[in-house]
């Protein structure tokens, strides 16, 4: 373990306010999304899960963001990909497992809806659609909710890059723009919309340079550093409570897995593109950077991951053995009864 006082690396946790023991837990739910994900791919591939959205690369930026936010009154409207953010707002390995297999007890949906709707009352978060970037204009209206009734709450809503150029994305910014509402717009740039690259997509240089026709700040950070991600998304939650509007934060990450498992990324990325992405591994980085500070070292390294496996274990086994939900239930909560 090394000495904080004989450090090479600068300790930039302290800096943002954040304790030992918060950058640890940071990395803690960094390595728990991973396994998670890695278990789910193994379900898949084995017959057990009939799909999976992937979030692997991407967890420096979900678990940075939602630690910038305060779980006890923000909300949160994500994205597919996001199991990193609903993780730091209270949602256990064993409800995503449950959400995986579609069992009654899943949390998101009672089991109706396809892994990575996320959704939940007591979380704060709003559920999600199939349709992507339907997410924007709820978060901005729950935003404008906020304001009416006298309320500090900040609304966060992520969302690739693809969804960007929908025009949900653009009525929702322009809306937040105008009534300078407590929106933080978090783009999680992997650059890939499915299997069309950046360069095909957007004819802008950033996606963050997008909120200057909406009247608010854009910033482009790179994604695969938690510590940075956290620092904006702070001082946009900042600004967003003393009343200054809405950001637009584009977090450069790279999304190792295919598009979901129903996906051959093989036939659209050039070779050894992935590889070569995860020279940048997040969590490597944290890893590295928490064992340069003395926060982090082999023992509490080993009994880290010993907790995260077995929470993944024993989630994986209840999830798998829970019951699926009544065909007859099918219509619950879509009429009034």
């Amino acid at each position: 373990m090394g000495d904080s006082g004989t450090s090479q690396i600068e300790n930039k946790h302290n800096k943002l306010g954040l304790s030992d023991e918060q950058v640890l837990n940071m990395y803690r739910d960094m390595l728990l999304v991973r396994k998670i994900d890695e278990r789910t791919w193994i379900l898949n591939r084995s017959g057990k899960l009939p799909f999976v959205l992937s979030c692997q690369g991407q967890e420096a930026a979900q678990i940075g963001a939602a630690y910038a936010l305060d779980k006890n009154k923000d909300y949160l409207c994500p994205y597919y990909r996001d199991a990193g953010v609903v993780i730091v707002f209270g949602m256990t390995a064993k409800d995503l497992m449950l959400n995986s297999f579609a069992r009654a007890e899943d949390p998101n949906s009672g089991g109706r809806q396809m892994p990575g709707h996320f959704g939940g009352k007591k979380y704060r978060i709003l559920s999600g659609s199939s349709p992507v970037t339907t997410q924007v204009p709820h978060a901005v209206g729950l935003a404008l909710a906020g304001r009416l009734e006298g309320k500090d709450h900040v609304t966060f809503v992520s969302f690739g890059e693809g969804s960007s150029n929908q025009g949900d994305f653009h009525e929702g910014a322009n809306f937040a723009g105008v009534h300078k509402l407590p929106v933080i717009f978090f783009c999680e740039n992997n650059k890939y919309a499915i299997s069309v690259p950046y360069s095909k997509q957007v004819a802008c240089n950033s996606i963050a340079d997008r909120a200057i026709g909406y009247g608010f700040p854009g910033i482009s950070i790179d994604g695969s550093d938690v510590l940075e991600v956290y620092k904006v998304t702070k001082e946009a939650a900042d600004r967003a409570r003393k009343g200054e509007g809405p950001t637009l934060i584009e977090a450069r990450c790279f999304r190792y897995m295919p598009h979901s498992s129903d996906d051959d990324d093989r036939t659209y990325r050039p070779e050894g593109e992935v590889a070569e992405e995860k020279k940048q591994d997040p969590i490597h980085q944290f890893t590295h950077y928490l064992k340069e500070v003395g926060v982090l070292n082999e023992e509490k390294e080993k009994e880290i991951l010993k907790w995260v496996t077995k929470e993944i274990d024993e989630a994986t086994e209840y999830a798998e053995n829970a019951p699926s939900p009544a065909p007859e239930d099918t219509l619950k909560h879509i009429y009034a009864e």
